[in-house]
């Protein structure tokens, strides 16, 4: 869609939603700020902050722990962000959703609960040269105490992955396949039925990072056919230390406690431990209760502004941004996949992109700069860092434009 063709205010009131974020009106360095660090982490609707103060201010208690009121209220709402985010992602049960800090810890969860204890030398694990640290770091620490290897599949100059060349190393000895559904640095979206098509008629799981997709798009994890799918809270609006982990009923009944401590468990006895059932028996210890309250009310705000209006003011935000941007000399963008989220990742001929982002700083400016957890994807394009700009729905044209001016004045300062 080319940004003529584009949603307009009528239909998406950008104004009215960006009134709903209280730091989207301050200033940083006496600019006003233009916030294009979204994949880092997303800013929080006053709904969202509020939730979380009226749980401390109403109804502060541990959960599942007590018979009196604030248990049983702070145990309802906390379950209840669990039945929001199973039909968020359209989970077939709710029992199949395992609350976790992010994406991090459920790509622990299932590499020291479920890898782990089924691979052995020889074998291994497909992951792809796209991929956050958080799917590569723990498949390289299970590999090494069990004698497995963990390979990449390799991608494209525009960033797309080499579906060909995926389904060719999905091999017997491949136990596990792990895939980002939107890569953080080069916002390229991956066609994950396809690839959870070919993982079925081999018998391999698949794993999806799915923390760069669920601010952008609706998830139903049934039609994409995976068997993981981890996400992170702080990056769609919730705050930090929340995420999820969903996972096949089937699975999660076979794989053994992560954590282990309260909880988790049916009775405790120096004889021997007996577990809860899912979800539970992987949720040990105190729970960050209020930020999960604030992961339900994140999806209430979701569902309040719809995934359809979202994607269409995103996409023509990514338009508009990509056409601005190619207007400065020198410049180069890392990425352009046909299906791709409002991520850019760029650098500018002779500049730096700590120096780029330190400058755009004083002026208002956030972006990030550096190599975005992705080692491997900046060897892959032979660059130590870049410089991206990741947009969402409260972003507008105008703060594209003034990032534009921004740039040209860095350059103009670096050259």
């Amino acid at each position: 869609m080319s940004p003529s063709q584009a949603t307009t205010a009528t239909v998406f009131d950008v104004a009215q939603i960006r009134a709903d974020f209280p730091l989207l009106a301050r200033t940083v360095h006496g600019k006003p700020l233009v916030y294009f660090d979204n994949a880092n982490t997303s800013q929080k609707p006053e709904s969202v902050i509020e939730a979380v103060n009226a749980h401390y201010r109403e109804r502060n208690a541990n959960v599942a722990r007590a018979v009196h009121q604030l248990g049983e209220e702070a145990t309802t709402a906390y379950e209840g962000a669990r039945d929001k985010l199973a039909h968020f992602i359209h989970a077939p049960s709710r029992n199949e959703v395992i609350l976790t800090s992010g994406t991090t810890q459920s790509i622990n969860l299932v590499a020291y609960s479920y890898a782990l204890p089924r691979l052995k030398p020889g074998d291994s694990i497909l992951t792809t040269v796209m991929e956050h640290h958080a799917n590569i770091v723990p498949w390289q620490l299970v590999a090494a105490r069990s004698g497995a290897t963990v390979k990449a599949a390799p991608i494209n100059e525009r960033g797309e992955l080499i579906l060909e060349k995926f389904f060719e190393m999905l091999t017997p000895d491949v136990k596990l396949a792990c895939v980002t559904h939107v890569s953080n640095v080069l916002g390229t979206v991956n066609p994950i039925r396809e690839i959870a098509r070919e993982c079925r008629k081999r018998g391999i799981p698949l794993l999806v990072d799915g923390s760069q997709a669920l601010p952008h798009r609706p998830v139903d994890v049934q039609v994409l056919g995976c068997d993981f799918y981890a996400l992170t809270g702080h990056k769609m609006l919730a705050p930090t230390g929340t995420g999820a982990l969903w996972a096949r009923r089937e699975l999660l009944d076979d794989m053994p406690p992560f954590f282990g401590g309260g909880e988790m468990i049916r009775e405790v006895r120096f004889d021997g431990t007996t577990f809860a059932g899912i979800p539970h028996k992987f949720e040990a210890g105190t729970p960050n209760i209020a930020g999960f309250v604030g992961l339900g009310a994140a999806i209430d705000y979701y569902d309040s502004v719809g995934f359809e209006a979202i994607h269409a003011w995103e996409q023509n935000l990514l338009a508009y941004a990509t056409e601005r941007l190619r207007e400065i000399p020198g410049l180069r963008i890392f990425g352009e996949a046909k299906d791709k989220e409002p991520v850019i990742s760029f650098l500018i001929d002779g500049a730096q992109a700590t120096d780029m982002a330190t400058l755009l700083d004083l002026q208002g400016i956030a972006v990030r700069s550096g190599h975005h957890c992705a080692h491997p994807l900046m060897q892959f394009y032979n660059v130590p860092a870049t410089l991206r700009a990741s947009l969402a729905f409260y972003n507008t044209r105008e703060e594209i434009d003034a990032f534009v001016v921004a740039l040209l004045k860095v350059r103009k300062l670096l050259m």
